[in-house]
């Protein structure tokens, strides 16, 4: 019984999660006031739920939004195929006054909310895996925010 139960796990493929990338990074060329309005606007155009927003720390987080595997979030591989799904994403954006330019820091959470392994089977929730940013959405958020300064 114990040698059948070892060669299963013995041949069982592992799963491969994506090499999580740093905390995305930065400079807006205009005042902090400027930036900041137009950094909630370009969240409440993307209709993002926002846990907390406090301006004088300059720290806006949001609530989870379930996203399709692959959009916001890289979840890995589980043997040869890529997992497929939903992911819950979270973001929380730092600015920070520097002179008369602004820096930004947007860090992200994100793990698997129904997933399946390649584009056969169910959905299901279990086991949950860690994903990592595709960095789409960093990017978006601040090339929407440098337009909104320069009008």
């Amino acid at each position: 019984m114990m040698a059948v139960a070892l060669s299963l796990v013995g041949c069982a493929r592992p799963h491969v999660s994506p090499l999580a990338p740093p905390p995305y990074r930065a400079d807006i060329g205009a005042g902090y006031d400027v930036t900041w309005t137009a950094l909630v606007r370009a969240l409440a155009k993307q209709n993002l739920p926002l846990r907390a927003i406090a301006r004088d720390s300059g720290v806006i987080a949001t609530d989870g939004v379930v996203t399709p595997i692959g959009v916001y979030a890289d979840c890995g591989r589980d043997g040869d195929d890529a997992l497929e799904g939903e992911a819950l994403v979270n973001f929380t954006v730092f600015a920070e006054p520097d002179g008369a330019a602004t820096r930004l820091q947007i860090n992200s959470s994100m793990r698997t909310q129904a997933h399946r392994k390649g584009s056969s089977g169910k959905l299901k929730g279990r086991p949950v895996y860690a994903c990592a940013s595709t960095g789409r959405f960093e990017a978006n958020l601040v090339d929407t925010i440098r337009d909104a300064v320069k009008h």
